[in-house]
């Protein structure tokens, strides 16, 4: 049997037909012209090779087929319809999964709380959170491998949407008794002479140092370098040495191990958080969701 035009507006206009006792009154039912009807529903016949209705001057009546097709026809549109309510939540953004990516700077600083917020907000849409360097979040963004990507600045983004997150301050962590320790506020150019612990090489703040430390023609002193802003901090208080991490991000640990944060007076200091996406309007109802919500979510 060829099912090829056997489709769920042909069946609920049998349905139709079947209630009404005729085909004008299903006709009408379903909002199509009479003829259009009493075609639908002899090609239904015909694909399932036997007649489904008397017909004669006061309407139609069901053969036994018919009778078994009304059977099969309830239980087909009866979990059709389970299935649009099934699926409401997720066509709405109440319900669904969402791939997100995002930097360290964003989740020690600002992330944390705002997902908090947002899945207060939803408690049925699930965040799976990914920490990357910013070149490998974009990387998953344009590879349809995240949904939305949280990266800094100056990061190559081609064919990306993007826009505003949060803003950053980068300072230089100085230990007790190192020479630096008790200076308000320092160019770059001025700790270049100094051993320095830092990130990995493929992370966007190390890029940016490198970057940095080259336009002022002095090689930047890397002692050793490591994963966490945590790490930074205790090696740095161990080793005599400095680093350059977000204000917001290691501030707890600057309390604890008695670090100065000393302001960077250099404007590239000052950086900016972006969202990324390869096309908004393709995005998931619930991925449309956490965007304007993380778009809108830095205090005014």
């Amino acid at each position: 049997m060829n099912l090829a035009r056997f489709d769920l507006i042909t069946l609920a206009l049998f349905l139709a037909v079947a209630r009404g006792g005729s085909i004008s009154a299903g006709a009408r039912s379903m909002h199509l012209a009479i003829g259009a009807a009493s075609k639908r529903i002899s090609d239904l016949e015909t694909t399932l090779g036997t007649e489904l209705f008397y017909r004669h001057s006061a309407g139609v009546e069901m053969t036994e087929a018919g009778q078994t097709c009304l059977q099969h026809a309830l239980r087909i549109l009866n979990e059709v319809e389970q299935l649009e309510v099934a699926l409401s939540d997720y066509t709405r953004g109440v319900r669904g999964e969402i791939r997100l990516a995002a930097n360290t700077s964003a989740i020690t600083q600002f992330l944390s709380q705002d997902l908090a917020v947002f899945m207060r907000e939803h408690p049925a849409i699930q965040v799976n959170l990914k920490e990357e360097n910013s070149h490998t979040i974009v990387k998953a963004v344009q590879d349809n491998q995240a949904d939305i990507g949280i990266f800094a600045d100056r990061t190559p983004c081609d064919g990306l949407y993007t826009c505003h997150y949060r803003s950053d301050n980068l300072v230089l962590i100085v230990p007790p008794g190192h020479p630096l320790y008790q200076r308000k506020h320092i160019s770059f150019n001025e700790t270049l002479d100094f051993d320095y612990v830092g990130l990995s090489s493929r992370t966007s703040l190390a890029l940016r140092l490198e970057e940095e430390s080259q336009r002022q023609g002095k090689p930047l002193k890397l002692r050793i370098q490591v994963r966490g802003f945590d790490s930074i901090c205790r090696l740095a208080l161990a080793t005599n040495s400095i680093g350059v991490l977000p204000r917001l991000a290691v501030q707890p640990f600057s309390q604890t191990l008695q670090l100065a944060l000393v302001p960077l007076q250099d404007e590239w200091a000052h950086r900016n958080l972006l969202i990324g996406a390869r096309d908004p309007d393709q995005l998931s109802a619930a991925s449309k969701l956490l965007l304007e919500h993380l778009r809108v979510s830095e205090p005014r």
